[in-house]
């Protein structure tokens, strides 16, 4: 299994959004170009290409991580 030891976060780089370390790319960035179709291929020939496709499935194992930790309570509509 992939490790999300690549997203790193610094309160210095984009007021502490979460990056591919070594970077300045945000993981937010990267889901969303994933969210509008493009492939790992796509974003890194097109956009990011300093990035590996590994950078890019940490991205989404850190989001997974964050969805998976999230307390999620729901009021019922009556």
């Amino acid at each position: 299994m992939q490790k999300i030891n690549r997203i790193t976060v610094n309160s210095q780089i984009h007021f502490g959004k979460p990056c591919i370390q070594g970077t300045r790319i945000t993981v937010q960035n990267v889901l969303e170009l994933l969210a509008e179709g493009l492939t790992f291929d796509e974003i890194i020939a097109n956009y990011y290409p300093s990035l590996t496709q590994e950078d890019i499935q940490c991205c989404l194992l850190y989001a997974t991580a964050l969805v998976a930790a999230e307390e999620i309570y729901l009021i019922s509509a009556s």
